[in-house]
């Protein structure tokens, strides 16, 4: 009898931990996924981390889709929070973009409204319980907005620290990479070879390679001035928006490109799960800053 009781009372358990299990692992990652009931769980799982995945709406070339930057950031989001739990704010593209605003699909916001539209966007994500927000990026104008924003967060003290994922270029990938790479990596830039070839491997049936030729990605260096910088550089480098030779993408190097940018993601969001340290710090610069 006694051992019968045992054998019940250690299957109900097993239920409870396989149940527990299964939910955990149907807990969807984005933001707009879940519902009101299961936020306290996401909360809890993600250790109130929430992954903002800003791309950009802009050409990229003649061949690879309006929305690339943010068809990858949506992507390595999504692949990555199966790996390791965290939630995903909607599809972002409110960046930088003024440069590409003479070609067809371009959503350029003015500065202001860039600017307080994403700091209203990590306040209100703060607001709902989130201390971690982790910035994943798919656009190349948009590093300097994201430090400078940023940088700017020790203006006044909030209750939650953001953080700016860049993926490491270690030796091991850099020489796979050009063992896969067939066009200049000098030249290849925005809608080349490597994006091509991630656009590839994440969506083939959104790529046009038929047309990666029709329009010249080669630098026109219409512009030189030795040491200075001008809003004007791109356009005058490559009034095409398209930069690099998109012809040469393959999806093998898609996936190296993908793999290697998704196994770090999940590296960071452990140790940023993890981290107690970065809002210490902040509640302490700011105790300082008071005196």
């Amino acid at each position: 009898m006694i051992h019968q009781m045992k054998k019940a009372a250690g299957m109900v358990l097993a239920f409870l931990i396989f149940s527990g299990y299964t939910i955990a692992q149907e807990l969807h990652s984005r933001w707009d996924e879940l519902t009101a009931s299961e936020w306290p769980k996401a909360l809890e799982m993600s250790d109130q981390t929430c992954i903002l995945p800003f791309g950009i709406l802009e050409k990229h070339g003649p061949h690879v889709p309006i929305g690339s930057d943010l068809i990858q950031v949506r992507e390595w989001a999504a692949r990555a929070t199966k790996k390791e739990y965290a939630v995903v704010f909607p599809d972002y593209f409110y960046g930088q973009i003024n440069e590409a605003r003479h070609q067809y699909g371009t959503f350029a916001l003015p500065e202001r409204v860039v600017w307080d539209l994403l700091e209203a966007t990590c306040d209100e994500i703060g607001r709902n319980g989130f201390k971690k927000i982790v910035i994943i990026n798919g656009h190349g104008g948009n590093p300097e907005l994201i430090r400078y924003f940023i940088q700017t967060r020790l203006e006044k003290q909030r209750n939650y620290a953001v953080y700016f994922f860049e993926p490491p270029a270690d030796s091991a990938y850099v020489k796979k990479m050009a063992g896969l790479h067939q066009s200049d990596p000098a030249g290849d830039q925005h809608a080349g070879e490597r994006e091509t070839s991630s656009l590839l491997y994440l969506r083939p049936d959104l790529v046009k390679m038929d047309s990666a030729r029709n329009e010249s990605g080669a630098n026109q260096k219409r512009l030189n001035i030795p040491n200075v910088y001008t809003a004007i550089w791109w356009y005058a480098d490559y009034p095409n928006h398209y930069a690099g030779e998109g012809a040469k993408a393959t999806a093998e190097l898609g996936k190296l490109v993908n793999e290697h940018y998704i196994d770090a993601l999940v590296q960071a969001l452990k140790a940023i799960k993890a981290d107690k340290k970065t809002l210490e710090l902040q509640d302490e610069f700011f105790n300082r800053v008071k005196r």
